[in-house]
C-alpha cells in the first residue's frame, strides 16, 4: 500500500485545519480566544467552587480577654480552635470585566464556624478559682466578597495580580453549647466583634494568597508546545488582554514554528474579534488565522517531512510498465514488465485558503517515476502535479474529524528520459489515482479523529465551526468534568 513519511501529501492541511482554533488579521497575533459573558460566568462558577474547596476547612486565630465584673471579679474569658468549616456562596455572585481587570464579586455567603469556649475567675466571696467551658456554633450572614484582578502581558506570559480584595461580615450568630452556656451568653457575645474582624482578615489574605500562585503559575507556562520532532506551536501573549463590556480577549502569536528555531514574540496588534457566533451564546470563541495553517505547513516543508513513496495501489498493475506500453510505449520498450513506484515530494509549501464557502488547499507536488530494474530504482520521469481541494471539519466532544475532497489538478511534464509524455492521456489515471488512492486515505486517517490540546477536565461542548475571509471560528460551550484537574494544580 501506499506508504508516507512521516504525514500523508494531502493529509497535513486538512490535519491543522481540523484542529483549528479561529483567526486574526495578517499583520498581528494569529491565535484569539474570547472569553465571553457566558464563558465568563462559567469560569467564575468553577473558580469560586474550588476556592471554597481550598478555603475550607480554614483556622482563624483565638482571643482571650480579662475583664472586670461587679460582684464577680476578674474575668478570663477565651475562644480558641476557631475553625470556619463551611462556606455557602449560593447564586449570588457576579463577574465583570473592567477597563483594565475584572471584578468578581460575591454576596449573600452564609458560613458555618465552630470554636471551643472556656472562662475562669476568681471571686473575692470564694477562696478557689471558678472555670466552665464548651462549644460554640457560629452562623455567619450577610457576608460578601469582592475581589479586583488585573491580567497583562509580561514579556510574552500573562501575569496576574490583585489589585483589591475586601469582605465584609453583616451579622453573626453564636449558639452556645456545653456548661452553663445559658449564662454565659454574655460574655462570648464579647468575641462577635474579634471573629468578625478575623474572618474579613483571613478570606482576603487567603485569596490574595492564591492569586499569588496563580500568577506564577501562569508565567510558567511554557511560551512553545512541541508538536512532535519537527514542528512546535508558538504560544507567546501578544498584546495585554482586551476587556469589554462582557468579554475578554487573550492574544496569541500562535504561528508553528520549528522545533528546533528559537521563537521570536510578534508584538504586532491584533484586531479585536467580533462576539457574533452565528447567533449562537457560547462560552468561547477561538480564532485562528490561515496564516497559522501555512506556517506549519511550511515548517513541515523545509523539514523535508513531506514525502511519499507510493507502492501500492488498488489495480496494483498500474503501477507495472506493461500497463502503459501504449500510452507511453518507450518506458515499456525500455523497461518491459518492471515495477514502478511513485515518488511524490512537495515542489513548494502547501498553501491554505480559508473563505466563508470552504478551507481549501493547493499543493503543489512533483511526482517522479521510478522503475525498478533488478535491483535497481531507476527515475525516468517527473510530472508536476498541481492539486486543489476542499475539506470540512466537524468536532465531536474534544475530537476534531474532518473530509476532503478533491477539487481539481492539472499536469506538467518537467523532465523525461523517455520521452514525451503527453499529459492529456495520464490525466484520467491519475484522477483516479488521486480519487481512489490519496483522498481514501486521507479520509480514513481524518475520520479517526484528533484529540484537541484541551485543558484535562474540560470537555467542549456543541461545536460550532464558522469560516470567513482568513479565518475560521470555533464556538462552544464547555462542561468541567472533573474537579480533581482543578485542585491539582499549585494555585488551588
Amino acid at each position: 500500500m501506499a506508504q508516507l513519511h512521516p504525514l500523508p501529501l494531502l493529509l497535513l492541511p486538512f490535519l491543522f485545519a481540523a484542529a483549528g482554533v479561529s483567526a486574526g488579521g495578517a499583520n498581528g497575533a494569529h491565535v484569539s480566544a474570547v472569553v465571553a459573558e457566558k464563558g465568563l460566568a462559567f469560569a467564575k462558577d468553577v473558580l469560586i467552587g474550588e476556592a471554597v474547596r481550598s478555603l475550607t476547612p480554614l483556622r482563624l486565630p483565638g482571643v482571650e480577654k480579662a475583664v472586670r465584673v461587679p460582684f464577680l471579679g476578674g474575668v478570663r474569658v477565651a475562644a480558641s480552635n476557631i475553625t470556619l468549616f463551611h462556606l455557602d456562596v449560593g447564586d449570588n455572585s457576579t463577574v465583570h470585566p473592567g477597563g483594565s481587570g475584572l471584578v468578581v464579586v460575591a454576596s449573600g455567603i452564609t458560613a458555618n464556624i465552630s470554636m471551643h469556649w472556656s472562662y475562669c475567675y476568681d471571686s473575692w466571696l470564694l477562696p478557689i478559682e471558678i472555670s466552665d467551658s464548651g462549644t460554640a456554633s457560629i452562623l455567619v450572614q450577610g457576608m460578601e466578597v469582592g475581589i479586583t484582578m488585573e491580567i497583562k502581558n509580561s514579556n510574552g506570559s500573562l501575569a496576574l495580580s490583585v489589585l483589591h480584595c475586601g469582605c465584609y461580615v453583616k451579622d453573626l450568630v453564636i449558639s452556645l453549647d456545653g456548661g452553663a452556656s445559658w449564662f454565659y451568653q454574655g460574655f462570648i457575645n464579647a468575641f462577635e466583634d474579634h471573629i468578625k474582624a478575623a474572618v474579613e482578615k483571613a478570606i482576603p489574605e487567603n485569596i490574595i494568597g492564591g492569586a499569588g500562585k496563580l500568577d506564577s503559575f501562569l508565567q510558567g507556562l511554557p511560551r512553545t508546545v512541541s508538536l512532535d520532532d519537527v514542528a512546535a506551536l508558538n504560544m507567546t501573549f501578544v498584546n495585554d488582554p482586551h476587556y469589554g463590556n462582557s468579554s475578554i480577549e487573550f492574544d496569541i502569536n500562535g504561528l508553528i514554528t520549528s522545533a528546533v528555531a528559537k521563537t521570536t514574540n510578534n508584538l504586532q496588534k491584533h484586531p479585536h474579534l467580533s462576539l457574533s457566533c452565528g447567533g449562537a451564546s457560547k462560552m468561547l470563541l477561538l480564532s485562528l488565522d490561515e496564516d497559522v495553517f501555512n506556517s506549519a505547513l511550511d515548517v513541515y516543508f523545509k523539514a523535508g517531512s513531506m514525502h511519499w513513496v507510493v507502492d501500492k495501489v488498488p489495480d496494483q498493475s498500474l503501477l507495472n510498465t506493461a500497463s502503459w506500453k501504449f500510452i507511453i510505449p518507450r518506458l515499456y520498450w525500455n523497461y518491459p514488465n518492471d515495477d514502478m513506484l511513485l515518488n511524490i515530494s512537495m515542489a513548494s509549501s502547501p498553501v491554505i485558503k480559508i473563505t466563508s464557502e470552504k478551507i481549501g488547499a493547493t499543493i503543489n507536488a512533483d511526482m517522479i517515476i521510478d522503475v525498478v530494474d533488478g535491483k535497481e530504482t531507476v527515475p525516468v520521469a517527473c510530472i508536476s502535479v498541481v492539486v486543489s481541494a476542499s475539506g470540512v471539519v466537524e468536532i465531536s466532544g474534544n475530537k476534531v474529524y474532518g473530509r476532503v475532497g478533491l477539487d481539481d489538478f492539472s499536469l506538467a511534464l518537467k523532465w523525461s528520459k523517455i520521452g514525451n509524455i503527453y499529459m492529456s492521456l495520464i490525466q484520467g489515471v491519475i484522477r483516479v489515482f488521486l480519487n481512489t488512492v490519496c483522498m481514501p486515505y486521507l479520509n480514513s486517517r481524518l475520520g479517526n479523529g484528533f484529540v484537541l490540546p484541551v485543558v484535562h477536565g474540560f470537555t467542549l461542548q456543541d461545536v460550532n465551526i464558522l469560516t470567513s475571509a482568513k479565518q475560521l471560528t470555533l464556538c462552544s460551550d464547555v462542561i468541567f468534568t472533573n474537579a480533581s484537574s482543578l485542585a491539582s494544580l499549585a494555585f488551588l
